[in-house]
C-alpha cells in the first residue's frame, strides 16, 4: 500500500494538507515586507537567510479574506518545480497541525460543489476523524500569472 505524507494546517476553521515533498520548512510568522504591484494574494516577502521569499495569503486566494495572524500563525515555506526550476514561496496559516500518512486509495476526488474553495485547487479529500482534510494541489493554487510574477520578483 502506497502511503503519501501531508503536512496539515488550519486556515479559517478548515483543515488543509500539502504534500510534504514540497515543504522546505515551517517558520514563526514575522515581519512581511509589502511590495507594490504584486497580485492581491501575495502578502509580501520575507527575508529567509538572505533570500527574498514571497508569501501568499491563502485566505485572499481562496475567499478574498485577509488571514488574521495570531501567536500560533506560521509561514510554511514550500518549493515547487516551475519550468524545470524551483520556485520557493511561503503560505500564511493559522496553525500547523501534524503530518498525516494517507494511503493513495484513501484520497477521494474533490466534490463537484459545496467546497469552500475552488475545486481545481483541490488534489483530493481525505477522511480525518469525523471530518475531512482538503488536500491542496499547490501547482494549481499558484496560477500561471502568479508564478510568472514570483519568478520575476525572486530573480531580481
Amino acid at each position: 500500500m502506497l502511503l503519501r505524507q501531508f503536512l496539515t494546517f488550519q486556515l479559517a476553521g478548515d483543515l488543509y494538507g500539502v504534500n510534504t515533498s514540497c515543504v522546505r520548512e515551517i517558520i514563526e510568522y514575522g515581519a512581511v515586507t509589502t511590495v507594490p504591484m504584486l497580485p492581491p494574494a501575495i502578502r509580501g516577502v520575507i527575508n529567509l537567510r538572505g533570500a527574498a521569499v514571497p508569501v501568499m495569503d491563502l485566505g485572499v486566494r481562496f475567499r478574498n479574506e485577509v488571514t488574521e495572524t495570531s501567536r500560533r500563525s506560521c509561514i510554511v515555506v514550500l518549493e515547487i518545480q516551475v519550468d524545470g526550476g524551483p520556485q520557493v514561496f511561503g503560505i500564511v496559516v493559522d496553525a500547523v497541525c501534524e503530518v498525516l500518512e494517507i494511503a493513495a486509495d484513501g484520497i477521494e476526488p474533490a466534490p463537484r460543489f459545496g467546497a469552500s474553495i475552488r475545486t481545481d485547487f483541490i488534489l483530493g479529500m481525505a477522511k480525518q476523524g469525523a471530518g475531512f482534510v482538503i488536500l491542496l494541489d499547490m501547482d494549481r493554487v499558484l496560477g500561471a500569472d502568479d508564478l510568472a510574477q514570483l519568478a520575476a520578483m525572486t530573480a531580481a
